[in-house]
């Protein structure tokens, strides 16, 4: 196996994946903010949003309500997802024809890990602008693509230049490139982490960088030894590309205190979509939900429920949380961490209909 330093990892990241399939096969919508999620009436929430989209501040995760009083008169599509899915299989394949080390993330999302697998191409650079040429040739979608020593520069870089972007990051520039960003790019940074940093003067790469090892473990416990490597742009994590997984889950701890029973139900609707589309592209289904909630004094409580039916349908997964918070003592209480988890994971299988009505 070749040291980290010697490595040559791939982030390979579609553009606006979900918008870009339906814009690619209807001409008539491209060029127009696309929003891919549940009906404004509902209380689904965004999948995806296209790039015209997000200039009106849409994201994804967002409920879909507040999409569309951001956006009115966007185009408002119900996901598709066995659509996705297909058209993923085909990108896949295309990687899997550079290297078998392809490490899934999501359905539009992948790590490749090309060191041994340069061939006949020469180098990484030249492997990535290949992919791009055929994923846009073959499929006509575009991929931002990150070349870097590591899973966390490689990543980082395909974020730098999208859309339809490449960034190359040799091991030598590492250092220079990660420098100037903002400590919030980093894995693991959130809200609350960044607050904190913030708090100890730390507003880029750089500056956390002059933070002692020691401070910040005091400060983050065993997190802030990795913060303290990824900000040297250290990360030997390898490209798995296969791994079972016993449960799938999102958390977010915030840097306020939530109060208002309206803001944890947006919460939970944005990590019960980011959820669901991490189910979706493992081909997974889950028929176990979690919803875990710590409070102000650090009180920790976990709520479960097991459906009748594995699902990955994102509604079902929202209300099924929805109805475990009001299990809990949120909304009497701030919370100051939500989570929702999904468990007895079963790849494929059938996919439980939503059973509430959807309009």
């Amino acid at each position: 196996m070749s040291d980290a330093g010697d490595r040559r990892i791939l982030h390979c990241d579609m553009d606006c994946f979900y918008a870009a399939v339906h814009a690619r096969d209807d001409p008539s919508i491209r060029g127009k903010p696309v929003v891919i999620g549940g009906k404004p009436q509902s209380r689904g929430v965004v999948a995806a949003a296209s790039y015209e989209a997000r200039k009106f501040g849409v994201h994804s995760a967002m409920p879909s309500a507040q999409a569309y009083r951001l956006c009115p008169q966007g185009v408002f599509l119900k996901p598709d997802f066995s659509r996705y899915r297909e058209e993923s299989q085909k990108i896949f394949a295309i990687y899997r024809q550079i290297t078998p080390l392809v490490q899934t993330v999501s359905l539009d999302e992948a790590y490749l890990d090309v060191t041994e697998h340069l061939e006949p191409f020469g180098t990484a650079t030249r492997v990535a602008r290949e992919i791009r040429r055929r994923v846009l040739e073959e499929r006509r979608l575009t991929v931002s693509v990150g070349v870097g020593p590591s899973r966390l520069v490689a990543k980082i870089a395909s974020d730098y230049n999208k859309p339809d972007g490449l960034t190359v990051v040799p091991p030598e520039r590492v250092q220079d490139f990660l420098d100037p960003m903002p400590a919030r790019r980093l894995q693991g940074v959130g809200p609350a982490t960044e607050k904190s940093l913030l708090a100890l003067g730390v507003e880029s790469i750089q500056d956390l960088r002059g933070i002692s090892l020691e401070i910040l473990r005091g400060r983050f416990g065993k997190h802030g030894q990795g913060l303290y490597h990824y900000a040297r742009g250290i990360d030997h994590r390898a490209v798995q590309p296969h791994r079972d997984r016993k449960s799938l889950g999102s958390e977010s701890t915030f840097a306020q205190d939530l109060r208002e029973i309206s803001q944890m139900e947006a919460e939970i609707l944005r990590l019960a979509g980011k959820v669901a589309r991490g189910l979706e592209g493992r081909g997974l289904t889950a028929q176990t939900v979690t919803l875990k909630a710590r409070y102000p004094d650090f009180t920790t409580v976990t709520r479960s429920l097991s459906l009748g039916t594995a699902t990955r349908d994102a509604e079902l997964l929202a209300k099924t949380a929805l109805a475990l918070l009001g299990r809990t003592e949120a909304g009497e209480r701030g919370v100051r961490l939500l989570g929702v988890t999904a468990s007895r994971l079963r790849s494929g299988g059938p996919i439980q209909l939503p059973l509430f009505p959807t309009s």
